[in-house]
């Protein structure tokens, strides 16, 4: 039988704000445990939330960048639930009328082609604090710093038929959100987060399939992996005879393979009601324009116009386009060399090629875009020729040199493009190599061709590679052939 695959993702996005959703506590990354947790957090007697601004500001945001309809009113929750770290016993939510509604992203496939994922909503709610189990041997303890941290989760339709569609439709989400400033994106630190959907049906079935949800996947290829274990568990399953049950199930990166965790529960289990402390919140519409004119270049207009006015290919243009910061950093060294495709080269090719070697994230690159323009545009204007330039990159990667032209100058790398002087030494190279000019004389038309590398790597010996490679095999071939 052929299956077809049913993929919807849950995405936790933790916003970038200084404080707290409901109160002043901080939620900057790294502190002690417990020490960024107050009375709030906790949900100690005679306390009430006081909702932060600026988490609906970055969340409407969002929803204009998904073209989402935004509704003018939106309501908080109790979620309730009983567990360690969630010390209130439930958690503020929005089930029934979230602040942003139905939209769409359109995403780039490896194949080249793009499909349009539909959001269905993305609601505002705290997060809860985070259970510690390594090092209390046999106990658990409890870390309550995260509890209350602003996070926006966006709910796909379940348009996505195969794991690389899902890591496409994650990787245009953190492309948004990095865009627009509303978070991170850190994966590793815990500031976006997946749940993945999965079922399976018969190919050609209109009926959906029994789900699984994968909880709490923090990589883009974590995402594929547990994708790609879920649906041969499920097909198998199936085809054993057996059938697939509703449930929650975690991924294992170390044993690749999802476990199961609970039964999945239903919405009546944790008895949604509007929270009594929280009043609705009401947008009007000029709130709502001023943020869509606060909102920055996106990621697609940002590639189409990559594509459209500076002539990339839409591979090359993808690729530039898909971080803010790696965006801003070729278009900085395009503007300091002058030529766009010469700059994607260099950042695609040696730099990234240093970067990923290094683990390093391109704002942490030893390398300025100013630094690398410089040493583009002495490669374009044929003061250092390309193998050159790549021992300057590597000496502004150690750190030995502010600028391409001090490096220049301190290894004496610069290209000789006097013709009187190359001349000068291809009359020594030929004079010192009576038996390869014989040979060359000798050979067959279309063999010469080939020779004639042995003389231009003597020019280049000669000139301790600083020679003008293109000069050097011109004249050379006009002297050698002058011989005949």
């Amino acid at each position: 039988m052929q299956w077809e695959t049913v993929i919807g993702l849950e995405v936790h996005v933790q916003l970038a704000t200084r404080s707290k959703i409901f109160s002043g506590a901080s939620t900057a990354f790294g502190a002690e445990p417990n020490t960024q947790a107050c009375a709030v957090d906790l949900g100690l007697p005679g306390v009430l939330p006081v909702l932060n601004e600026a988490a609906v500001s970055m969340a409407v945001q969002f929803g204009l960048a998904v073209h989402a309809q935004i509704p003018e009113v939106s309501v908080f929750d109790r979620k309730n639930y009983f567990y360690p770290d969630l010390p209130k016993g439930y958690q503020t939510s929005q089930m029934y009328h979230p602040i942003v509604g139905p939209g769409e992203v359109e995403v780039s496939l490896e194949d080249g082609s793009t499909k349009s994922i539909r959001i269905h909503h993305a609601h505002l709610e705290e997060d809860a604090g985070k259970s510690l189990h390594e090092d209390f041997h046999g106990m658990t303890g409890i870390d309550l710093n995260r509890a209350g941290t602003p996070l926006l989760e966006i709910v796909s339709e379940p348009d996505m038929r195969n794991a690389k569609e899902a890591a496409a439709f994650l990787k245009a989400i953190y492309s948004i959100v990095t865009y627009l400033g509303i978070s991170d994106g850190n994966m590793a630190e815990g500031s976006m987060r997946c749940d993945v959907n999965v079922s399976v049906r018969p190919q050609g079935q209109a009926s959906l399939g029994t789900r699984a949800e994968v909880k709490n996947v923090n990589s883009f290829r974590f995402v594929e992996r547990a994708i790609a274990f879920e649906v041969e568990r499920q097909i198998e399953l199936i085809e054993d005879g057996g059938r697939v049950v509703q449930e929650t199930r975690l991924y294992d990166p170390e044993r690749d393979e999802t476990r199961s965790m609970r039964t999945k529960e239903e919405a009546n289990d944790y008895r949604y009601f509007p929270c009594p402390d929280l009043l609705p919140v009401v947008l009007d519409q000029a709130y709502v324009e001023h943020l869509r004119g606060q909102l920055p270049e996106l990621p697609a207009d940002k590639r189409a116009r990559f594509e459209r006015e500076l002539g990339l290919s839409a591979y090359d243009a993808g690729v530039l386009s898909a971080s803010r910061d790696m965006a801003e950093y070729f278009e900085e060294v395009k503007n300091e060399c002058g030529d766009a495709k010469q700059a994607a080269n260099w950042v695609q090719g040696e730099l990234s090629g240093a970067l990923n070697r290094e683990n390093l994230l391109i704002t942490q690159s030893p390398v300025s875009a100013r630094q690398l323009g410089q040493l583009v545009g002495r490669v374009m204007d044929d003061t250092i020729s390309g193998k050159a330039a790549k021992q300057v990159f590597q000496a502004l990667w150690n750190g030995q040199g502010n600028s391409a032209d001090d490096v220049i100058e301190a290894q004496g790398l610069k290209q000789v493009t006097d013709s009187g002087a190359i001349e000068a030494m291809i009359d020594q190279v030929i004079a010192d190599s009576p038996a390869q000019v014989a040979q060359y004389c000798d050979a067959e038309p279309e063999k010469r061709g080939k020779m004639i590398g042995y003389f231009v790597g003597q020019v280049m010996k000669a000139s301790r590679g600083t020679a003008n490679p293109q000069q050097v095999n011109g004249l050379l071939k006009e002297k050698l052939d002058a011989l005949l």
